[in-house]
């Protein structure tokens, strides 16, 4: 390719926007370009580098036996109902009506499709499979950010395992564990693997691969000690015991006009530090008020709760209900057996709480009457706790919960993700085979998932400088560049010109910058898009047979023989090709 007919549309500026270094420098770099709140356009140089990523996800998962499918993008409701999950998706499924009024969805997963299609295997004798697919998604995310990194269209690659037992869900789990570690590897990525909930999608065993950013959304929780790591939604701490505080024979009711908060409590005269408080939340399960628990210095892990109940619907109750049904507003509720109603809409209400507060005794909360508070209270006295359930969100300097090193928090990006369906889909669609002994059974699913768009953001947020993007080889949207300094030159033209056919015919990708652009142009163009090997060819190096090679990763630059270059630059990136292989 001449540079002079390819489009690279490269800018000097930041776009106003843009936060996250992957926005800046894949707009600034003519990578990519908004279209729509959350919907980008990917130009020739962002196809590119997409399109060598989706060559390493494919070529690891056929090495794993996997057999690529192509899905459909529209769904019909049908399908989605059998799995329940048509009605518990959301708002963020786009969903629309034919002409003959038929619902339908754009997919933003494939679980259901999948095991429709995997209804037609019958026997145990044709298991197990691995199925994929590399297919654009949709997803009507409520606020899209950071340019391709949260977005409402997509690329994914998703696959799908099938097996007869635990034990084969059990090796397909780890083949794709360490394909994904490849595929990373390959693409210049070296992401923690972090225990996860499965979320919306459900089933066991989870795994997300995450790399460190501050422009990631996911808070991951990890020890430097013993490697443990975990989503903050399924991490867990030791915590450091605390004293109780003197108990009193029954809890005593104290006046706190204009107090609401935590800390406000605290810094109260007569109050308590958060650590002895009980902070009383109330959640909606089902239509069912629900009082959730936690000590008054930890937060709630929403996705945590939600993965320790069998609910359709969670969310938390509003003003109204709460001061309906318990007579005070938030900041002044409170779980005393005394001051809860006896049933509400003929239930017993809920009592759910984190085990931190398990035998905690001379604790304050709240009165159910605003402007009051008990203090003195003794859980197990005075508290009637239906469930002790781990919904405490970890907190950075927590003791690590296999060797009590303290534990570090931080930003990630979620680049790929790995979890064991188990039988959540075949079961609600009716997928089964026949075993050894002619008896029906559900088969057992995993199921596997890379961002294609979002791992090539995520590797210009690992690897960049002041300059711009530094690309691996192996996504590189093209491997070499070849300067033309003065390319009116007809003689340093040609020379340029003879190097990039050596180097077409030895297979390496590469690029003839032959614009007519003074050299600054071309050099700051080419470390802001971060091709990695850069020839430079200039009239006065040419006199003396020489050219320049300099390398994009580290700024090493070198003079060989003309003749020589292309033989070197490309044994260079063929050797990196093969040490990311």
């Amino acid at each position: 390719m001449r540079w002079s007919q390819a489009f690279v549309p490269t800018l000097r500026d930041d776009p106003a926007d843009a936060e996250a270094w992957s926005h800046k420098l894949l707009v600034r770099g003519g990578f990519i370009r908004q279209l729509a709140t959350g919907i980008y356009v990917l130009l020739p140089l962002a196809h590119r580098t997409c399109q060598k990523i989706i060559h390493t996800i494919r070529q690891e998962m056929e090495l794993i036996g996997g057999q690529e499918f192509m899905m459909p993008a529209l769904h019909p409701k049908e399908i989605w109902e059998k799995s329940g999950r048509w009605e518990t998706m959301g708002s963020e499924m786009f969903r629309l009506r034919d002409r003959k009024e038929a619902d339908l969805c754009l997919g933003m997963t494939h679980e259901e499709i999948f095991t429709h299609i995997g209804g037609e295997l019958k026997s145990y004798k044709q298991l197990p499979q691995i199925w994929f697919q590399i297919q654009t998604k949709f997803r009507d995310e409520a606020r899209p950010k950071s340019g391709i990194l949260r977005v409402r269209e997509f690329r994914m690659k998703d696959a799908y395992s099938f097996d007869l037992d635990q034990a084969g869900l059990d090796h397909a789990f780890d083949q794709h564990h360490k394909a994904y570690r490849q595929i990373f590897k390959r693409c210049g990525l070296d992401p923690m693997a972090v225990e996860a909930s499965s979320g919306a999608m459900g089933g066991g065993d989870s795994i997300e691969f995450m790399v460190p950013s501050d422009a990631g959304e996911d808070l991951v929780a990890s020890c430097g000690k013993c490697g443990y790591a975990a989503n903050l939604e399924k991490a867990t701490s030791e915590l450091t015991p605390v004293e109780n505080r003197d108990a009193l024979d029954t809890p005593e009711k104290f006046a706190t006009p204009g107090v609401g908060t935590i800390e406000e409590v605290a810094a109260f005269k007569g109050g308590a530090p958060a650590g002895h408080q009980i902070k009383t939340l109330v959640y909606v399960f089902d239509g069912r008020l629900v009082l959730i628990l936690m000590r008054g210095d930890h937060g709630l892990s929403e996705q945590k709760l939600l993965d320790s109940v069998e609910v359709g619907e969670l969310h938390p109750a509003s003003e109204e209900e709460m001061q309906e049904v318990l007579g005070a507003t938030p900041g002044s509720l409170g779980p005393l057996t005394s001051q809860l109603p006896a049933e509400v809409d003929g239930k017993k209400m809920l009592i759910l709480a984190d085990p931190a507060l398990e035998g905690r005794v001379g604790m304050v909360c709240g009165a159910n009457e605003d402007g009051y508070h008990y203090r003195g209270v003794d859980i197990a006295r005075d508290v009637a706790v239906d469930h002790w359930l781990d919904m405490r969100e970890v907190q950075s300097g927590e003791g690590c919960p296999y060797c009590a090193t303290p534990l570090a928090v931080c930003k990630t990006i979620e680049i790929g993700h790995i979890f064991k369906l188990g039988t959540r889909y075949s079961k609600s669609m009716g997928m089964d085979v026949l075993d050894q002994n002619g008896k029906a059974q559900n088969v057992i699913m995993g199921s596997y998932g890379i961002g294609v768009e979002r791992l090539m953001a995520s590797v210009v947020e690992t690897s960049h400088d002041e300059k711009g993007i530094i690309w691996p080889v192996a996504i590189a949207p093209y491997e070499v560049v070849i300067c033309v300094l003065k390319a009116k030159d007809v003689e340093v033209l040609e020379a340029g010109e003879r190097i990039y056919d050596a180097l077409v015919a030895a297979g390496i990708d590469v690029i003839l910058d032959d614009r007519l652009d003074n050299p600054g142009v071309k050099f700051k163009d080419a470390e802001l898009i971060g091709i990695p090997y850069q020839i430079v060819v200039g009239p006065r190096s040419l006199k003396e047979g020489q050219v320049e090679i300099v390398r994009r990763r580290d700024g090493d630059k070198r003079e060989v023989a003309i003749e020589h270059a292309a033989e070197e630059v490309g044994e260079e990136v063929v050797s990196e090709r093969k040490r990311r292989a």
